[in-house]
């Protein structure tokens, strides 16, 4: 294959919405686990993982191969909603291994494929079951890039691509967000007052830790709050699990062991397994109120998907194995975070489980590091309201001397770009 004029269709013909392969200019050719090949025969390592859509890295064997056996045996693609053998089997799997081990009762809703698609039905059925229009949520915020949840969505770049005003959805501070403010009281207090302006919720809409707006973690005790302050006022908890969830920040829900019930729980990126688009949202019970096809896509039974998901499910969720595996390489990984933000004047450590970063203080800062660690074989990107912060995705399989060898290669880029940036600062 000739990949010499790539980029030039790629100029000529695709969108100019295109962003990640402007910070990687190369033709990616083949990828597995945590690395990726490109049309030249280089290697990186991936610390981006499909934006937490790869948490089980790239092509895993047991799911090509049930994938391939499902496709060479004429099994369903598309179904649209009907009853097919994939997905029941990915649905005992799921109720087996995921909600009763964890005493969970949830239906569980196929979206079409994507989380904004999870989203928009979260919010749909918040509105709908309780018959109140406004939803909060918070600054820093990412939900999707569809009208519903990019009203919810806190970036105004993002925002502005709606060209028309984005209703429905009030923003208060996030835990932390600003300095000397009590963002539960400040909500609390808003609630009270009958002349504050803000209308009775339908629900809260938050993520637990914040993959876009700069891995900001709410800690257990503000969900709690939260939560109680949302029974007190008859609104609903939308639990936004998308990047942060399917053990991103090690158990399978990044909420476990926090004591809270979210009412309603988008998922998607690494629910498929093999990043495979699929996207689901799961309901309490007595929510689920819809009539037939009152919600529903073309693309929301995506059979392939199903297959893959089923194989991640039945082989990294059987037991606490893996969870144990993340939570060490999470370990691993703030200890040398930790050493690394030492390194820059004023950083500091963001996140939780693998899904940390550096916030360095500075976009152009963040922004050199990754096009350093690209430049050495590193796959890795930023986050955060001005793209301060540097942030590891690499998918939990990462063998752990990739894995070092990738924080070898950000430590070296912070370090080399941290004293240019100080010597230009001065």
């Amino acid at each position: 294959m000739n990949t010499g004029s790539t980029t030039d269709i790629y100029t000529r013909r695709e969108s100019e919405a295109r962003s990640y392969c402007r910070a990687f200019p190369v033709t990616f050719t083949a990828a597995k686990n945590a690395t990726l090949t490109d049309s030249d025969g280089r290697d990186y390592i991936d610390f981006l993982a499909g934006c937490s859509s790869l948490n089980y890295g790239h092509n895993d064997g047991d799911m090509q191969s049930a994938l391939i056996a499902h496709i060479t045996s004429d099994g369903v693609t598309h179904g649209l909603d009907m009853h097919t053998s994939a997905k029941t089997a990915f649905l005992d799997s799921f109720e087996r291994l995921i909600l009763n081990s964890r005493g969970m009762d949830y239906k569980v809703m196929f979206t079409g494929p994507t989380g904004t698609n999870a989203v928009e039905a979260a919010m749909k059925l918040a509105r709908k079951t309780t018959g109140r229009e406004t939803i909060v949520a918070f600054t820093n915020g990412f939900h999707g890039m569809t009208m519903g949840a990019l009203a919810a969505t806190g970036n105004a770049g993002k925002r502005a691509g709606g060209g028309m005003a984005l209703s429905g959805v009030v923003h208060m501070p996030y835990e932390g967000a600003i300095d000397g403010v009590d963002s539960l009281a400040m909500i609390r207090a808003m609630l009270e007052n009958p002349s504050s302006g803000l209308d009775a919720p339908a629900a809260f809409l938050i993520e637990p830790v914040q993959g876009e707006g700069g891995l900001n973690a709410a800690s257990p005790s503000f969900l709690k709050e939260l939560e109680r302050l949302a029974r007190a006022h008859g609104a609903l908890i939308i639990m936004d699990d998308i990047q942060a969830g399917t053990g991103r920040t090690g158990p399978f829900f990044s909420f476990e062991g926090m004591g809270i019930k979210p009412d309603l729980i988008p998922m998607a990126k690494s629910l498929s397994g093999m990043g495979l688009p699929m996207a689901a949202l799961l309901i309490r019970p007595d929510l689920d109120v819809w009539k037939p096809a009152e919600h529903n896509g073309t693309f929301r039974g995506n059979n392939h998907a199903f297959v893959t998901a089923r194989v991640a499910i039945e082989k990294f969720w059987s037991n606490d194995t893996f969870q144990r595996q993340t939570e060490a390489k999470a370990a691993r990984l703030t200890e040398r975070l930790q050493a690394i933000a030492a390194q820059v004047p004023g950083a500091t450590l963001k996140g939780r489980g693998m899904m940390q970063g550096i916030d360095v203080g500075s976009g152009d800062l963040a922004a050199a590091i990754c096009a350093a660690c690209f430049e050495n074989g590193l796959i890795i990107e930023t986050s955060g309201a001005h793209d301060e912060v540097v942030k590891v995705l690499a998918p939990l399989t990462i063998p752990q001397e990739q894995f070092e060898t990738g924080l070898d290669i950000l430590e070296a880029a912070v370090q080399a770009q941290g004293a240019r940036h100080q010597i230009a600062a001065e």
